[in-house]
C-alpha cells in the first residue's frame, strides 16, 4: 500500500486557496482541488464520520455535534467514543485489505477506543475540587508521556474559547510529525482548526488581515506536513468539512418554544434556570446553522412546526420525509430538523431574562450547555481589561480556589460573523478536497460519501 497522509483544514474553501496558502497552492498545482459535496448537517462530527465510513448519518447515526439521548433525558454535546460511530471505518475496510495496514489518528473526532493503531484526541483533567486541567488522550497511553515529553502540555485553552490561536493546531501538526517519523503509519489523519475560529469571530473576509495571516499560519503548518510526507514518500490529501458563510445574528430558537409554553425549565440556586428537557414538551438541540427539534409530547409535532416556520431566519423545517431526503432519518435526529437562513445561525437560548441565566451560560462549557454556543470564541467586551480578569480567575484557579470563568457574555450573539451547518449556495465557498494525486480525483465534485473511497484509491499501489 502507498502510505498516504490525510490533513484536514477545517473551515478551507477553494475560495481561500490563492497568494496567502502558497503550499497549498502548489500542492493543488501539481495534483488538483476539488469542491467537496458535503452532507447536511456541514458540522464537525456528522462530516467527519461521514469521511470516514462512507456513509450518510442516516446509516452512521452522527446527526449532529450532539444529540438528546432520549433514554437519559439529557442532552449531550461533543462526546468522544468511536463506538458511538456506525459503520466499517476507513482503516477499518484497508487493513482488512491489507493485514500490515497501519492508522495513526491525531485528533479527528470520535477518537476514543477505535480500532487505529494510534490516537490522540483533547481530554482535560476534572479533579474533584472542580479545577479543568489540560491533557490529551492517546492510545497505547505510551504516546501520551512521549506526547508530552516532546512537545509539552497540549494547549486546550487554545484549542477552544477566547484565547483560541495557532498554538493548538500547532501542537497537533508536531505530533502528527513525531508520530509518521517513529511509526511510519500507512494512514495518517491529522486534524488542524486554526482556520475555524477566526472564520466564525470576523467572517470569511478575505481582505481582513487577521484572516490573511491565519491562512498564511496554516499554510505553513500544512507545509511542514506536505514536505514530510513528500520526503517520506507519502501521497497527501488535504480536505474541509465545511465553509463557513457571513451571518449577522442568532435565531433564538429556544425562546420562541419557551414562549410558547413547551420548555420547562428548573430553578436551582439563586434562581438560575436549567432546561430540563425530560420534562419539556419540545426543546431545540441548536448546533451552528441547524437544530434539532425534540418534541417529547408527539400530540404537538404540527402545532411546533408551524411555529418554528413563523420565525424569522427560519429557512426549512424538515419532517421525516425531509430528513429522509437528505440522510438524516436516523433514531437521533429530533422529530424535527430546522435549517436557518445563510446569514443566520442558531443560539440555544432558552432563558427570556439574563438574571437567570445559568452560572455556566457565561463560562466556556461545551459540555453543560445543551446547545453549540460560537459566543464562547468572545471575552465579553463589557469587561474593562479582559486580559487582567482573565489572568485573574485563572491565578485563583491554581491556588485551588473554586472560582468561575465567566468571561463570557450574554446576548452579544451579533459578535458572530460566520457560521456553517447548512450547506452553501457557492461550492467556491464551501469545503474542498486536495489531491497529490489527480489521477484519483474524479472530473467533478467529490461527494463526501465518496471520500472513504478515495482514500482507499490513494493508498492503493
Amino acid at each position: 500500500m502507498k502510505s498516504t497522509l490525510v490533513i484536514l483544514a477545517v473551515g478551507l474553501s477553494p475560495a481561500l486557496v490563492g497568494e496567502h496558502t502558497p503550499n497549498l497552492q502548489r500542492l493543488a498545482a501539481r495534483g488538483g482541488l476539488r469542491p467537496l459535496r458535503t452532507i447536511t448537517p456541514a458540522v464537525t462530527c456528522s462530516v467527519q464520520s461521514t469521511l470516514l465510513t462512507g456513509l450518510m448519518p442516516s446509516q452512521h447515526g452522527i446527526v449532529a455535534n450532539g444529540w438528546y439521548f432520549r433514554e437519559l433525558s439529557e442532552i449531550w454535546l461533543w462526546r468522544q467514543s468511536n463506538r458511538l460511530v456506525g459503520g466499517e471505518k476507513l482503516w477499518e475496510t484497508a487493513r482488512a485489505q491489507n493485514p500490515a495496514f497501519t492508522c495513526a489518528n491525531m485528533f479527528w473526532w470520535y477518537n476514543m477506543y477505535s480500532s487505529a493503531d494510534w490516537s490522540a484526541t483533547p481530554r482535560p483533567m476534572y479533579p474533584a475540587d472542580g479545577r479543568k486541567i489540560p491533557d490529551h488522550y492517546a492510545h497505547p497511553y505510551a504516546l501520551h508521556d512521549e506526547l508530552d515529553a516532546k512537545l509539552g502540555q497540549f494547549p486546550l485553552f487554545k484549542f477552544w474559547g477566547p484565547l483560541t490561536g495557532i498554538s493548538s493546531s500547532e501542537w497537533i501538526a508536531r505530533a502528527t510529525l513525531h508520530v509518521m517519523a517513529t511509526r511510519n503509519p500507512t494512514l495518517t489523519l491529522s486534524y488542524l482548526p486554526h482556520l475555524d475560529y477566526n472564520l466564525q469571530r470576523l467572517g470569511p473576509d478575505l481582505g481582513h488581515p487577521r484572516i490573511q495571516q491565519d491562512l498564511k499560519e496554516i499554510d505553513a503548518l500544512c507545509g511542514s506536513l506536505i514536505d514530510f510526507a513528500a520526503a517520506s514518500g507519502r501521497e497527501v490529501i488535504v480536505v474541509s468539512e465545511y465553509g463557513i458563510t457571513p451571518v449577522t445574528d442568532a435565531v433564538h430558537i429556544n425562546r420562541a418554544l419557551r414562549k410558547a409554553g413547551l420548555i420547562e425549565v428548573r430553578p436551582e440556586e439563586f434562581g438560575r434556570e436549567v432546561l430540563d428537557a425530560g420534562a419539556s414538551a419540545a426543546f431545540a438541540v441548536a448546533d451552528h446553522q441547524i437544530a434539532h427539534i425534540y418534541v417529547n409530547d408527539r400530540s404537538r409535532i404540527s402545532e411546533v412546526r408551524a411555529l418554528i416556520e413563523g420565525l424569522d431566519g427560519v429557512e426549512r423545517v424538515l419532517d421525516e420525509s425531509g430528513k429522509r431526503a437528505i440522510g438524516l432519518d436516523h433514531a437521533r435526529s429530533g422529530e424535527l430538523v430546522v435549517i436557518s437562513n445563510p446569514e443566520r445561525w442558531f443560539s440555544y437560548y432558552y432563558w427570556l431574562d439574563d438574571r437567570v441565566a445559568p452560572d455556566f451560560a457565561r463560562t466556556v462549557d461545551i459540555h453543560r450547555k445543551p446547545g453549540y454556543d460560537p459566543v464562547e470564541l468572545f471575552i465579553d467586551p463589557q469587561i474593562a481589561l479582559p486580559m487582567l480578569a482573565t489572568g485573574w480567575r485563572l491565578a485563583k484557579r491554581k491556588l485551588g480556589l473554586r472560582t468561575l470563568l465567566d468571561v463570557i457574555s450574554l446576548g452579544d450573539t451579533p459578535l458572530v460573523k460566520g457560521s456553517h451547518g447548512r450547506v452553501t449556495d457557492d461550492p467556491d465557498h464551501g469545503p474542498l478536497v486536495i489531491s497529490s494525486r489527480p489521477g484519483c480525483l474524479p472530473a467533478g465534485p467529490v461527494e463526501a460519501t465518496g471520500f472513504k473511497q478515495l482514500v482507499l484509491d490513494h493508498l492503493a499501489d
